[in-house]
Formats: structure tokens, C-alpha cells, sequence
């Protein structure tokens, strides 16, 4: 099969070739094997390949909505049994941690027919929103190698970008499939809370924030891959009501008029880049075009209180992740990157009632965007406030590295949580793409869509956020989207 041939397809009609033996599920394979082994070399989106397990594995009878559809998965949190695992970490590379297990995301894909042939670059512990580990170096954009394809995803919009699987894993604690999809030309869709598996060691993520999923080039891949894997697993805290019909038949469901509300401010007040701004200028235009109700408003929540919550649950997953990796595969303090040792420094300093106090917080954010959904079914904004950052522009500025490394060594932990220095940090970080983590706190669907591309060719996502399990009306809104401006056939430079 052709590279032209297999670019032109998404995940369901490369599906739907192999069901009417077009072509095969090998065919499909060495394409996409063939396509990796041109451009990953430039990208560095794959870090681990599988070619053999999904060579045999395509030679098996296989069923499901994806069967035979070359697909890759996220190095971190997406485990593969005796396939090794890194987390993005120096220390689980250096040992060679190999799950015993799949995950159960991982199961429900191999359900789902895909062939995974490989594993995706991500940060340290997907702890930053931009891909640029010590383990593996950094990915690159396929639309601008000088810049980041974002994170904690980053390999995968790589990939996908790049045309080397129409689909790929992904997941997302503070917009790490989003901002990664809009940075990259893609849809980006975050599920609600507790609607994909973490399982089967744990029920839900940091509290319910994080979430497994997908980037896709297409919005019917990413509904139909929710369809293949959305519901309860053993270990599920509690259990959603099932979606009132499939994802992907919302896609082509003919949307209702709906009231959306828009803002270009960031929460954190940063400054928005006038890109952005035009960005959403002109979705607001589209959307009124397409006959919803648009005007601006912005929920009632306080920025700085919300950068201190999403630091408090980023500090404790450093912690628990770094002592996972130190109880599970043997890792050393000095197997860790600087940054993540401070943030786990930090997650152990934080006391547990200021961690409580951020978990009620996120009930008032849940409350007051409750209440901002009796008037607007969606809100919208930007995915980023700026374009892609260059690789290494949001590295820890060297001054507060030093000072972070001498007060940990001082025994001043607590010092640095209450300087100020912290926040500062953290906004120094986020504050290109401010406006995902809200959905995370409050574990409600959002999804990037990529409408729009600046004169220099850089594409830039639009960010829709709506009700608590109300993914449906997010397929709806996407699907229109993409019939009134395709996306699709947009593709990096060759």
C-alpha cells in the first residue's frame, strides 16, 4: 500500500478496506511501519517499536471497529504485558520495567482490533505540557521541527501529524491531549471523568483528573474509538450512565442550536497572543454562521486559586508516580529529572488539609460551572494562548532551578511551597496553554478542534468545554465543525 494511498485514510475507512479485503491488515501495517521508519528519525515521536508482536498479531483473524488498523500507543499509562514501559524516566529505562499485565485501556484496544506497533514519547511522568524528556530527547512538531508538538502526548500528535498512524494513545491530567492536538492540526477530545479505564491497578487517576483516550485526524475515529472503550471496569469508583446512543452516530447527528458562551482571557491573567484571539474571533463567526447563539462571558472562578489546586494535584502525582517507579522497578532519587524531583519534594510537603482544601475546591469549580450551564451549553476559547513554543523555551529557568536544588538540600521543602516561587513556576510553565486544566478539575469533556492555521502555515486549535458526561453534545458541535471547515487533508510539510 502506498504512503499516498494510506494517508488519504482514517482509522475506520483503513477498517473498512481490510473488512472488504482491499487491502490487508499486513498491507495496512508495513505502510505505516514504512512511514515511521522514513520520518520518526527526524521526529522522534516513537520511542519503543513493536513491529514483530503486531506483524503476528496481523496475521491473526481480527475483529472490531478498528481491525487492522496500525495504531500506537503512549509510553505511560497505556502498558503492554512484557513490552517495557518507561514513563518517560530515565530510571524505569534504565531498568527495563516490563508490565506483567495489559492495561486495561490496552485491552479494550486489542478488542477494538487496532495492531500496536509502538510506543510514544512523552515527558517524565507526563508532567509537562511539552515532550522533552531526559530519557528519550525531545519530539518534534511535524509542522515546525524547531518547535514542540506540546505535552504529555506529544509523540502521539507527532505521529498522527505525521501521517504514521491515523490514530494514537493518549491521555490527559491538565490538557496533555488537547494542547498537543491543537499545536499539531488534530482533534483533541479529553472524555469526562471515570469514563475510560485506568485500571487494572487503579480506578481513576489523580482523583478522577486524568483521562485515557485518543488524537485522531478525524472526529469519527476518536468517537468511535470512546465507543469501543468508554465504561465501567472492576475497579471503577463509580459507574456512569452509558452514552444514549453511540458516539459515533452523534457525529452525524444534526446538531441543536446552542448557546455558547467565549472568552480570550486567560484564567491565570497571562497574556493571550493575538493569534489566539483571532482564532476565536473567527470560530465565533463560524458557530454564528452555523446559527448558534454566541456571545462572551467567562465563569466566576478565581485564576490564582485554581493555578494553586491543579499544582496541588500535579505535586502529588509527582510524589506518587516517583515512589511507584522507586517501589516497582527499583529507581534512585538520581534516576529522576530535576524538575520532577521537585515536584514530588513538593507533593510530600503539601499537608493533607491543603490537599483537601483543593479537592472542595474542585467541588465549588464543579458547582459554578454547573451553574454557568444553565445559560450556555458549551464554553469556548482558545486550546493555547500562543503558538507552540520552541524546544527547551519553557525549560526551568537555571536561577530557580539552583535555588529549588538548595533549598531541597537545606531541608527548606516548605519554604519553596510557600515563596511564591512556586506558583511562579508553575505559571511560568502553563502559561501558554492556560485554558485546559478547568475541564481536569472539574472532570468534565472538552476537546481541541483544529480550525485554524496562521499565514505561516502553524495551526492553532479552539478549545470546547461542555456539561459533566455530556460528550455527546461535544461529538455533535465536532461533527458539524468538521463538515463546515475540513481539516483532514491539512498536512504538515513533506
Amino acid at each position: 500500500m502506498r504512503f499516498d494511498e494510506y494517508s488519504r485514510c482514517d482509522g475506520l475507512r483503513l477498517a473498512q478496506l481490510v473488512a472488504d479485503r482491499e487491502i490487508s491488515a499486513a498491507e495496512a501495517l508495513e505502510a505505516a511501519i514504512a512511514r515511521a521508519e522514513a520520518i520518526n528519525p527526524r521526529l522522534n515521536a516513537i520511542v519503543a517499536r513493536m513491529d514483530s508482536i503486531a506483524r503476528e498479531r496481523a496475521r491473526e483473524p481480527l475483529s472490531g471497529p478498528f481491525a487492522g488498523v496500525p495504531f500506537l500507543e503512549k509510553d505511560l499509562g497505556q502498558e503492554y504485558a512484557g513490552v517495557p514501559c518507561s514513563y518517560g524516566s530515565r530510571g524505569l529505562k534504565r531498568t527495563g520495567f516490563a508490565p506483567s499485565v495489559h492495561a486495561e485501556i490496552t485491552e479494550r484496544w486489542l478488542k477494538a482490533g487496532v495492531l500496536i506497533f509502538g510506543r510514544t514519547n512523552t515527558p517524565e511522568f507526563g508532567l509537562q505540557l511539552v515532550t522533552e524528556s531526559a530519557a528519550w530527547g525531545p519530539a518534534r512538531n511535524p509542522w515546525s521541527v524547531d518547535l514542540t508538538p506540546g505535552g504529555s502526548s506529544g509523540g502521539s500528535a507527532a505521529a498522527v501529524a505525521a501521517g504514521i498512524a491515523p490514530l494514537a494513545g493518549a491521555n490527559d491530567l491538565g490538557g496533555s491531549i488537547r494542547v498537543p492536538a491543537a499545536v499539531c492540526g488534530l482533534f483533541g477530545f479529553k472524555p469526562g471523568r471515570g469514563r475510560t479505564p485506568w485500571g487494572p491497578e487503579r480506578g481513576e487517576m489523580l482523583f478522577g483528573s486524568a483521562v485515557n483516550h485518543v488524537i485522531s485526524r478525524s472526529v469519527r475515529d476518536s468517537a468511535a474509538m470512546l465507543d469501543a472503550t468508554q465504561g465501567p471496569e472492576l475497579a471503577s469508583a463509580f459507574q456512569l450512565a452509558p452514552p444514549q446512543r453511540p458516539y459515533l452516530e452523534e457525529v452525524s447527528r444534526e446538531g441543536e442550536r446552542l448557546r455558547i458562551a467565549f472568552s480570550t482571557r486567560s484564567p491565570f491573567g497571562e497574556p493571550v497572543g493575538r493569534e489566539a484571539s483571532a482564532a476565536v474571533d473567527a470560530a465565533a463567526k463560524l458557530l454564528a454562521s452555523l446559527g448558534h447563539e454566541v456571545e462572551p462571558a467567562t465563569p466566576a472562578i478565581d485564576g490564582e486559586t485554581l493555578l494553586d489546586d491543579f499544582g496541588s494535584l500535579l505535586f502529588t502525582g509527582a510524589a506518587l508516580l516517583v515512589a511507584e517507579a522507586k517501589r516497582r522497578a527499583g529507581c534512585r532519587d538520581g534516576d529522576f529529572e530535576p524538575d520532577t524531583r521537585l515536584l514530588a519534594r513538593l507533593g510530600h510537603t503539601l499537608r493533607a488539609d491543603e490537599l483537601a482544601a483543593s479537592l472542595d475546591r474542585c467541588q465549588d469549580y464543579v458547582r459554578i460551572m454547573n451553574v454557568f450551564h444553565r445559560r450556555y451549553d458549551v464554553y469556548m476559547t482558545p486550546t493555547t494562548a500562543t503558538l507552540a513554543p520552541h524546544i527547551g523555551e519553557t525549560s526551568t529557568p537555571r536561577a530557580l532551578a539552583a535555588f529549588a536544588a538548595a533549598a531541597a538540600r537545606l531541608g527548606l521543602s516548605r519554604a519553596i511551597l510557600s515563596s511564591g516561587r512556586v506558583r511562579a513556576l508553575l505559571r511560568f510553565k502553563i502559561a501558554w496553554a492556560p485554558f485546559t486544566e478547568l475541564a481536569n478539575l472539574t472532570g468534565a469533556p472538552a476537546m481541541s478542534v483544529p480550525l485554524h492555521w496562521t499565514a505561516d502555515g502553524l495551526p492553532m486549535g479552539i478549545h470546547f468545554m461542555s456539561r459533566a458526561s455530556d460528550e455527546g453534545l461535544l461529538f455533535r458541535l465536532a461533527g458539524e465543525l468538521e463538515r463546515a471547515q475540513p481539516w483532514f487533508d491539512r498536512r504538515p510539510p513533506a
